[in-house]
């Protein structure tokens, strides 16, 4: 592929047309090479035909058409953001420059972002109130249109270029670890057996090999169409130590409402409305904070979250817009088959 979109500065427009004629099917984008092998500018059909109607000549030099003011990206640096920027840019192609030199080329039609994080999903529940259906399948595991449930949030962290997934297990631990050692994909997902419940936070103190400087916690049993680049961007940009995913909820009361002060009424209220934010069970957080978890002690999310509220750590919320399903209920589960065979927002 570097070969294919790398053209030489010394070149002229003629050059680089043929260049781009022979990229039938890919992105038209060229790089620009000095005598050094250095990147020093991008080319595409769009810079060509412009210069031409604005009277360049096809012998002209490539260094005349070419965009000096390129977006790439470079090793070990967070690519979400200028990911992000390339999008915004239409761009198609980012080279990944290392010293000057491109050393790989990203294909932004292949990926939907890369995530500098780890995931954890957790997948150790029992799934009672959907017997018979859990009886012999672990919730995770059971099918909503073509996939397991869980294989929907895999599925979506691999496009946003998450390369480390571990997933939580207890009940019929063995099914989904066999779940998982038949599948192939991009990211690696190493299953972790939890010895007893320890809560949606007590398991992750099991966990050793969380690398990313930012972690994504949730629920393996949600059907959600989160965005989780731009959940993650609000993470960052908001600099909260921990982003809970948020579902409005609306409560209409279909009464009025009395307004007291003391046995007094001192005004009514015609069926109102409220609104509220539930907890949607995604949560970003830094990794340090993994540090206040007790190896072997249960503890779950809501309790983790308010002792760190009441130390004083920062807690954003990030609304889920869209599809947002917690399959707890042989209802939910119904809703959900029926969602899929309409195919609302779902890969």
């Amino acid at each position: 592929m570097l070969r294919r979109h790398a053209v030489s500065v010394r070149s002229n427009v003629r050059d680089a047309l043929a260049a781009i004629n022979r990229l039938s099917g890919e992105s038209m984008t060229l790089f620009a090479i000095d005598d050094a092998g250095n990147l020093v500018g991008t080319v595409t059909d769009g810079d060509v035909r412009r210069a031409l109607i604005a009277g360049a000549d096809i012998s002209d030099s490539v260094e005349s058409v070419m965009h000096r003011d390129y977006l790439y990206l470079t090793p070990g640096e967070d690519w979400c953001l200028r990911i992000a920027e390339g999008r915004r840019r239409r761009l198609t192609l980012l080279p990944v420059v290392r010293c000057g030199h491109i050393i790989d080329i990203v294909d932004l039609s292949a990926i939907k972002t890369r995530l500098p994080i780890d995931a954890v999903l957790m997948a150790g529940g029992k799934g009672e109130r959907l017997r018979p259906l859990t009886q012999d399948t672990p919730k995770p595991l059971l099918t909503v249109g073509e996939k397991a449930i869980i294989d929907y949030n895999v599925d979506e962290l691999e496009r946003c270029g998450v390369e480390r997934i571990f997933v939580t297990v207890n009940y019929l631990a063995h099914k989904i670890e066999s779940h998982f050692r038949q599948r192939t994909g991009r990211a690696k997902v190493t299953c972790i057996r939890e010895p007893k419940r320890l809560g949606t936070m007590g398991s992750m103190a099991l966990i050793d090999g969380i690398h990313s400087d930012n972690v994504l916690l949730m629920n393996s049993d949600l059907l959600t169409t989160l965005d989780f680049e731009e959940m993650y961007l609000h993470h960052v940009r908001s600099g909260a130590d921990l982003t809970m995913a948020a579902v409005p909820y609306t409560v209409s009361v279909p009464f009025a409402i009395m307004k007291m002060e003391g046995k007094r009424v001192k005004g009514l209220e015609e069926k109102p409305t409220y609104n509220y934010f539930a907890n949607g069970g995604v949560y970003l957080m830094k990794s340090s904070l993994l540090s206040r978890i007790v190896a072997g002690e249960y503890l779950d999310a809501p309790d983790f979250i308010t002792s760190l509220i009441a130390d004083g750590g920062e807690v954003g919320c990030y609304p889920i817009e869209g599809t947002w399903i917690d399959i707890g209920s042989p209802d939910d589960y119904r809703y959900a088959n029926d969602l899929m065979k309409r195919r609302v927002g779902f890969k």
